[in-house]
């Protein structure tokens, strides 16, 4: 089963915050586009479960992820789609993929209850420091949009030493930040 451990800290910023952090970072002038297409049931199980549903489209390739509660993160299990399957869970035609199908049996959701409903999508930059995965999104969504600051690392010490430290050095306030499909639904 195609499955890892997320460990994951992020931050909301002002465009100018972004800006600085760009230039602060020496991050290439070249992003990469990404679009999340989110699920959910009409009675909002999986939220109710905590967990969180998408397909991601990035450079023409799509996987299907169930993110999931876990106590050193998050659990995200993966299944690959072709285009054509992407677009037939998009348009309603949604069908079972194995690592996804199982997880979603063991909270009790049938894939026939997930609704298509919308997408998000992110101009993303990224860049490695040592183990720490440094990345700058700017997102679009339901008529809005939003700057994200996110440190992945292999260890929560690690992720926290490293965000800390940039919010510190470029004198960014830590702000509540709900994830990108929080925000969608909030919106």
């Amino acid at each position: 089963m195609t499955q890892e451990i997320e460990i994951e800290y992020k931050n909301l910023l002002t465009k100018d915050e972004y800006n600085r952090l760009w230039s602060h970072l020496s991050i290439p002038k070249k992003s990469k586009t990404q679009t999340n297409f989110y699920f959910e049931t009409e009675d909002f199980s999986l939220k109710k479960h905590g967990c969180a549903l998408r397909i991601r489209e990035k450079a023409g390739n799509y996987t299907l992820t169930l993110k999931e509660p876990h106590e050193t993160g998050l659990l995200e299990t993966h299944d690959s789609l072709t285009k054509q399957e992407a677009t037939l869970w998009i348009s309603g035609n949604k069908m079972e993929k194995p690592n996804i199908a199982k997880r979603l049996e063991n909270i009790n959701i049938n894939i026939s209850d997930l609704c298509y409903y919308g997408s998000l999508t992110t101009e993303r930059v990224e860049i490695q420091s040592d183990d720490v995965l440094i990345v700058l999104d700017y997102s679009m969504y339901n008529g809005k949009s939003d700057y994200e600051l996110e440190v992945e690392a292999p260890t929560e010490e690690i992720g926290l030493n490293v965000f800390h430290s940039l919010l510190e050095d470029m004198n960014i306030p830590k702000r509540n930040t709900p994830n990108k499909i929080q925000r969608f639904f909030d919106r």
